[in-house]
């Protein structure tokens, strides 16, 4: 699967193999036929040999290995023909003697692509931040969908005309400087009301709620709901919303692995001087998009993806995240979802206001979430 196509229009066909791997790694030569005339590769690398068993045509792969608690790497590719560009495409524990992962779907949700269950390394590896950004510390997150880009204005209004009428506050919240720009202005307590909203519309269960019994649908007022995680559309946290900007990639500063610098062709962001990864030509606002008034939004798109194909994860808008804002665990952790309170919502990726530091895919912000900003939007997960 090719991350940057917008979605697997026939039914794929796949070509594999049983191998026995030696210590260094397993090629899986597996090809999608898609619209497009593209394929994807992949690949597994480890430590240790591993049996190669199946891989099917809907994504998963499933490998044996003798020695457990071990980690593996799978690497992908567009092509085979020499030189091969392999890229990481998720971090693999192993804990016992036979795996099965699932490294796509060939049918996600509209709009959405599968992140892949794995690890990654979370926090500022380049060591340029203050301490909030560290300890880098090893995360696993379970697979998750999460969509391509940030919430539109078409798609925003569309859900929130439904929600007039089913008993939801959003009234005429959430601004747009097109239909196929970002939404933005919006709280955190507007989109989690209206990612509820979304999920009723769609036929799936809502995901926040004003009890803990989760017997009342968070619909009106500012509160700090109570979760029913693996429901409907809601926020990513910061975990997933990191592991997914950086798009299978290990150590990168941005989400795009073959530089850790950033220049107007990559994102939208207010290019400053003195920030020694900052390669644009052009200070300031993007020399394109800074028209018509503030806010300088771009559309959806407008940059290439990272390698799980979403878009716009270095810039245009801020993103808001589910995580009360707090310091890092030192410790390893498994699907984290953030600190049981605090006064802040975390926010992620750089937007148009915002200079390449803030960029970053290890740059945290922590932002009161009844305030509403022009350079602040969000995108959804499904579980």
């Amino acid at each position: 699967m090719d991350g940057s196509n917008s979605a697997i229009r026939s039914a794929p066909q796949s070509r594999w193999q049983r191998l026995t791997a030696p210590i260094g790694f397993l090629l899986l030569a597996s090809m999608l036929t898609l619209a497009e005339p593209e394929a994807r590769f992949f690949r597994v690398t480890g430590r240790v040999p591993l049996t190669f068993i199946r891989f099917s045509p809907d994504g998963y792969v499933t490998w044996t290995n003798a020695p457990t608690d071990v980690g593996f790497t799978i690497e992908t590719a567009s092509s085979l023909l020499d030189p091969v560009d392999w890229q990481d495409w998720v971090q693999s524990p192993a804990s016992n003697t036979t795996t099965t992962l699932r490294l796509f779907d060939p049918n996600p949700p509209l709009g959405m692509v599968l992140i892949p269950a794995g690890s990654f390394q979370m926090g500022d590896s380049f060591a340029e931040a203050g301490s909030g950004e560290l300890p880098v510390h090893p995360v696993f997150v379970s697979a998750f969908y999460v969509d391509k880009t940030e919430v539109t204005k078409e798609l925003w209004d569309g859900v929130t005309v439904w929600s007039r009428g089913n008993g939801y506050d959003l009234g005429d919240l959430g601004e747009g400087k097109a239909p196929g720009h970002p939404v933005q202005n919006v709280s955190w307590h507007d989109v989690v009301k209206w990612c509820n909203a979304r999920s009723e519309m769609t036929g799936r269960m809502p995901a926040y709620y004003t009890n803990a019994g989760l017997t009342e649908v968070y619909k009106t007022g500012q509160v700090a709901p109570f979760v029913k995680w693996g429901a409907g559309y809601q926020l990513p946290t910061e975990a997933e919303w990191e592991k997914a900007a950086r798009g299978g990639t290990s150590g990168s500063r941005f989400p795009w692995a073959d530089t850790d610098t950033i220049t107007h062709s990559r994102a939208n962001y207010n290019s400053a001087p003195r920030i020694p990864y900052d390669r644009s030509p052009n200070l300031g606002y993007h020399p394109v998009y800074a028209v018509g008034g503030e806010p300088y939004t771009s559309p959806v798109r407008s940059f290439a993806a990272n390698g799980y194909g979403l878009y716009d994860m270095a810039g245009n808008v801020r993103e808001w995240c589910w995580d009360w804002s707090g310091p890092y665990s030192s410790g390893a952790q498994f699907d984290p979802h953030g600190p049981a309170t605090g006064s802040s919502r975390v926010s992620r990726g750089g937007s148009w206001r915002s200079d390449a530091y803030v960029a970053r895919l290890a740059a945290r912000g922590g932002y009161s979430p009844e305030f509403r900003y022009d350079f602040f939007g969000f995108r959804t997960v499904l579980h």
